[in-house]
């Protein structure tokens, strides 16, 4: 405050790490200076509302209904309502014209890519996912990518985005554990995300970001050319094997995973993130980790 008792510009610092608090806690759009508790409203009454707070924000470029006076002072009749638009389809398939042209431009690079090593330059330099430009760093791959068994997780959390590593910190220790029990650990398999990038806050990805980020995926795995899959959470599952069932259905139960010219035995997992909020549930990843090592030991002679 100064003398007046007005508030003071923020200065550009004051300004930047505003922003940036902003992006960190997963604020992506500011709609009107007035708050609307829409927890509070029906949903009949939430669009109306809604509706009244964008006509007095201000700069707003929505015009006022009702008639309105032509430049010969006369009162011209209010255009006709516009239509309803057709609801969009639920699939994450139906996703916008340009995130459409974005996937198929990836596509494009990722075919073009022979080594692990091109691949990773051509994500370094892909512009057509906005989340690279909330991230920190890029986080690639980690392990042996001549393993056998190529894990596949979701996006990167905190840890992972500050490191450029995937499975780090507290959710990265517990799968190490977990590959230890059965006689694994990180130069025995190689881990991938199916996004590269940290969405702001840890906020859920959505259908344009996966379907931008899954041919990178998909070339990266038919690069590395693994002999098994392990899918951790229901996000990467429900990603490469194209369902909608959750992964409580789908874990324990192996599957199939068509890259290129190959099928690939994939086997879904809970995330190790899950079970830090439900430690109960490890036994269920115990059975799983079994059934990874028993397709993994050669049968006996």
């Amino acid at each position: 405050m100064n003398s007046s008792g007005n508030e003071e510009p923020l200065s550009p610092q004051q300004a930047a790490a505003l922003l940036a608090f902003h992006v960190e806690a997963g604020v992506a759009d500011f709609f009107c200076d007035e708050p609307v508790n829409r927890y509070a409203l029906s949903d009949a009454a939430a669009p109306e509302q809604a509706a009244r707070a964008a006509e007095t924000r201000p700069g707003s470029r929505e015009a006022p209904r009702g008639p309105r006076p032509d430049p010969r002072g006369e009162m011209a009749p209010s255009p006709p309502a516009a239509p309803a638009s057709a609801p969009r389809p639920a699939s994450p398939s139906a996703i916008p014209l340009e995130d459409a042209q974005a996937a198929e431009n990836a596509r494009i690079l990722a075919a073009r890519c022979s080594t692990l090593e091109e691949l990773r330059e051509a994500l370094a330099n892909f512009e057509g996912c906005p989340l690279r430009y909330t991230a920190k760093n890029l986080v690639f791959a980690d392990g042996n990518p001549k393993a056998r068994v190529m894990m596949v997780g979701e996006a990167p959390g905190r840890d992972e985005d500050l490191q450029g590593l995937p499975f780090v910190g507290r959710a990265g220790q517990l799968p190490d554990r977990m590959l230890a029990s059965i006689g694994l650990d990180r130069s025995s398999v190689y881990i991938v995300n199916t996004l590269p990038w940290r969405p702001p806050g840890n906020r859920t990805p959505t259908p344009a970001e996966h379907a931008v980020c899954m041919p990178f995926v998909e070339r990266h795995i038919e690069l590395v050319q693994p002999e098994v899959l392990v899918l951790l959470g229901g996000v990467s599952a429900k990603q490469l094997l194209q369902t909608g069932t959750g992964i409580m259905r789908l874990r324990g139960k192996w599957a199939t995973v068509r890259i290129g010219e190959r099928d690939i035995p994939a086997l879904p997992t809970l995330h190790p993130a899950y079970l830090l909020r439900q430690p109960a549930q490890k036994q269920l990843v115990w059975r799983d980790l079994l059934a990874l090592k028993a397709r993994l030991t050669p049968p006996s002679a």
